[in-house]
């Protein structure tokens, strides 16, 4: 990574040999406020990639109006291969690690493999409760599990399609990620606006059914098997191949880096909305919007999160959450759109210009 002029401005990297804990915090900028942003849990997690997020981060909290700057941390690990007494102790560890930055210049939160349960040891072993957000609720805190961040990239999705004067109703919508995110948007994509969900990935594959998919059908199969390709009827398909097919909308909610540029000749999609943090490249993303694809910045659809942490910090509820981030959510795209419209840019162009100058403002 290199530093510009927004950042970053503090890379730790920390490790436990006892634990075997290793991991990064990328502090990217604080011109708004602390920075802010989730711990991701893999094992594959670079300071790179944690770096990227950071960077996201900075201009989602601009974007979204919020005192906070940009952030985010990586745990370098496999949760799925460790018992939960080691996780533990790995989570506790790293807390204990980034106590010197953690809650004055950074403020944790939920990411991959990190919920409320891990944010409850993060906190315990922190010793401050505003050193994250995304606590359960014993704990004063807005858990993700309420379904900030889908709810949030829902708002945007039916704020793009009235853009493109889209009818939701009925729209054929594919879903990659059934995790928390992609949960929550396919439940109020299909219960709300009638959509068609023809499509929903996991890390074990695609199934697809150009019938539809029943959602409540779908979350008992899930819960039940595992995974979402047991559903039936449909066909399973490898995880890729959620990028190959025939829907109007797909929401992004799981990996990133999902579209490659030899992917984008083979879309047929005319909506995508980033529920997932970078799951495509800026080069990537324009060759969309030359293919006349509209492509929703991540920074922008998927803040629904950071909105919930900011009414968690503050000491706010959930009516006054989901109120906020409909709210917010809502007019940033908007602003985002019709600024990248009147332009005649890519909305992420659009979106940079206005966090920028936001970010500049308070410096």
């Amino acid at each position: 990574m290199e530093n510009d002029e927004y950042g970053p401005e503090v890379v730790l990297n920390v490790y436990n040999p006892c634990t075997g804990m290793k991991g990064f915090v990328v502090i990217d900028n604080t011109n708004l406020g602390p920075g802010k942003g989730g711990i991701r849990m893999t094992p594959t997690v670079t300071a790179e990639e944690v770096f990227r997020l950071a960077r996201a981060m900075t201009w989602k909290n601009a974007l979204a109006g919020l005192p906070f700057g940009g952030a985010k941390s990586g745990i370098v690990a496999d949760d799925k291969t460790m018992s939960g007494k080691k996780k533990k102790e790995i989570v506790e560890a790293f807390s204990k690690a980034v106590k010197i930055v953690c809650p004055d210049k950074y403020i944790a939160a939920p990411d991959m493999n990190m919920a409320e349960n891990e944010i409850e040891w993060f906190v315990n072993a922190n010793g401050d409760r505003k050193s994250a957000t995304g606590k359960p609720k014993s704990m004063g805190g807005l858990p993700h599990e309420l379904g900030s961040t889908g709810f949030g990239t829902y708002q945007s999705a039916l704020v793009a399609a009235e853009h493109m004067g889209m009818d939701m109703s009925g729209a054929r919508v594919a879903i990659e990620g059934f995790g928390n995110v992609g949960q929550f948007v396919a439940k109020f994509l299909s219960e709300n606006c009638g959509c068609k969900l023809v499509a929903v990935s996991d890390s074990k594959g695609v199934v697809y059914n150009e019938e539809g998919i029943d959602f409540e059908k779908l979350m008992k199969v899930k819960e039940d098997t595992g995974t979402v390709t047991n559903y039936k009827p449909g066909s399973m398909k490898c995880c890729e191949d959620i990028l190959q097919v025939d829907a109007d909308v797909l929401i992004t909610a799981a990996i990133p880096d999902l579209v490659k540029p030899a992917d984008v000749s083979r879309l047929k999609f005319k909506l995508i909305v980033q529920g997932s943090n970078i799951p495509m490249t800026q080069e990537v993303e324009k060759m969309c919007h030359d293919k006349g694809i509209l492509v929703v910045p991540d920074f922008v659809a998927n803040a629904g999160g950071v909105i919930s942490s900011y009414v968690e910090h503050k000491g706010g509820g959930e009516k006054e959450m989901f109120e906020a981030i409909e709210e917010k959510v809502t007019e940033n795209t908007n602003i985002v759109l019709d600024a990248a419209r009147k332009k005649k840019v890519a909305p992420r162009e659009a979106a940079m210009e206005i966090a920028k100058e936001r970010v500049k403002g308070c410096e």
